[in-house]
C-alpha cells in the first residue's frame, strides 16, 4: 500500500523527488504517513480536499481487499 500512495503521490506533485511515504503498521490498522514539498501540498490535498478524499479512498480499497484499515496521513 506504501508503494501504491507514493507512486499516485509522485504523479501528482512539481518535485516527485522529495515525496516521503512512510507507513506504521498495527496489528489490524496500517497509518500512511505522505510528506510532499510545500509547494506540493495544494496539489497532494486539492480543492476542498478532493483529491486527499479520492487518495484514502483507494487505499481504503486496496486495504480492504487484504482485510486490514489503513489511514492516510498528509503531513506538512
Amino acid at each position: 500500500m506504501k508503494n501504491l500512495i507514493e507512486t499516485i503521490a509522485k504523479a501528482l506533485v512539481d518535485h516527485p523527488e522529495q515525496v516521503k511515504v512512510t507507513e506504521v503498521e498495527g496489528e489490524n490498522t496500517s497509518v500512511i504517513e505522505l510528506a510532499v514539498a510545500k509547494e506540493d501540498l495544494g496539489k497532494v490535498i486539492g480543492k476542498q480536499g478532493r483529491t486527499a478524499r479520492a487518495l484514502r479512498t483507494i487505499l481504503t480499497a486496496a486495504s480492504t481487499k487484504i482485510k486490514k484499515r489503513a489511514v492516510l496521513e498528509i503531513i506538512e
